[in-house]
């Protein structure tokens, strides 16, 4: 698909303002694949996904039967795209493959979704290809995308609201279903707020918006962007697993201040060590541990090292 830079294209970027609604684990899904395919892919190429890998970038666990019910809601929705001379719905599988005890499974893409998905693929780096797989917000991922798409120029269009909330699956263009946070203080603290907050925090991107009037109501939205150096470390993702999984165990203890070279190295070399650390992170982001004060200084005392 040829590529225009200019701002009127841009706006229009398939995959990105596609009208689709994917949950965070469905995004993942999405994202990963990204981080799979190569132009020199053939048409029927199939892509293995090893659940322990996704857990191990995104810091989540998704059990077998989410995702079989993910994969199975993504394969029955479609992507419904406008450009400036055709509707089209595609969808995005042809087939899906879950290999029965062997903690993988097998993807092949429609033929129609290829293009789409590399001219995605196009606007994101291995950085950005991990932030947004660390995104949890289904909504923070979508803008995050959008925004993404303007980096370079700073700001997006104005967007109207009905516009953005069609895209984000908050609102049913023909009215069928109730629109989600109707109210704009809603819409702000549940989606805008956490977006920007998870954006900010996580990404190559600082982000902000304004809310723009006509008369006495909200109508539109503009968000502004910069870029950012992340403290993310960057996952290569042709990488073998386990190169992966020292990087991912690597990047939490930096998050949680544990420097100490000695110590690193230790809780790196030793598999229990390292798993435990994982567990640690896992049960800390889910609340099963509370210790806001001083996280590592727990880790070190359920390790044993201190």
């Amino acid at each position: 698909m040829k590529k225009d830079d200019s701002p009127e294209i841009r706006q229009h970027n398939a995959i990105t303002t596609a009208r689709f609604d994917y949950s965070a684990c469905q995004l993942d899904i999405l994202f990963y694949l990204l981080s799979k395919i190569k132009k020199e892919d053939t048409y029927n190429q199939e892509y293995q996904i090893y659940v322990n890998e996704v857990e191990f970038i995104t810091g989540r666990t998704w059990n077998y039967q989410q995702l079989r019910e993910a994969t199975a809601d993504m394969g029955s929705r479609m992507f419904e795209i406008n450009t400036s001379n055709s509707y089209k719905q595609i969808w995005m599988f042809q087939k899906v493959e879950y290999m029965t005890g062997q903690g993988f499974l097998k993807i092949k893409l429609s033929e129609d979704i290829r293009p789409f998905l590399f001219e995605l693929k196009d606007n994101f780096t291995s950085f950005q290809l991990h932030s947004a797989l660390k995104l949890s917000s289904k909504y923070a991922k979508r803008i995050y995308q959008l925004s993404s798409q303007w980096k370079d120029i700073g700001e997006t269009k104005a967007y109207d609201l009905e516009e953005l909330k069609i895209m984000l699956k908050l609102k049913d263009p023909t009215g069928k279903s109730n629109e989600q946070f109707e109210r704009i203080s809603d819409f702000k603290k549940f989606v805008l707020d956490i977006a920007v907050r998870q954006i900010n925090k996580h990404t190559d991107l600082k982000i902000s918006y304004d809310l723009i009037k006509q008369g006495r109501s909200f109508q539109s939205i503009r968000f502004y962007i910069h870029s950012q150096t992340p403290e993310l470390l960057p996952i290569l993702f042709d990488q073998p697993i386990e190169d992966i999984r020292q990087q991912n165990a690597q990047q939490i203890l930096n998050d949680l201040g544990i420097k100490d070279i000695k110590i690193v190295q230790q809780i790196l070399a030793e598999k229990p060590l390292t798993e435990a650390l994982f567990k640690f992170n896992y049960d800390l982001k889910t609340g099963k541990v509370k210790a806001a004060k001083n996280p590592a200084g727990l880790l070190l005392k359920i390790l044993g090292i201190r």
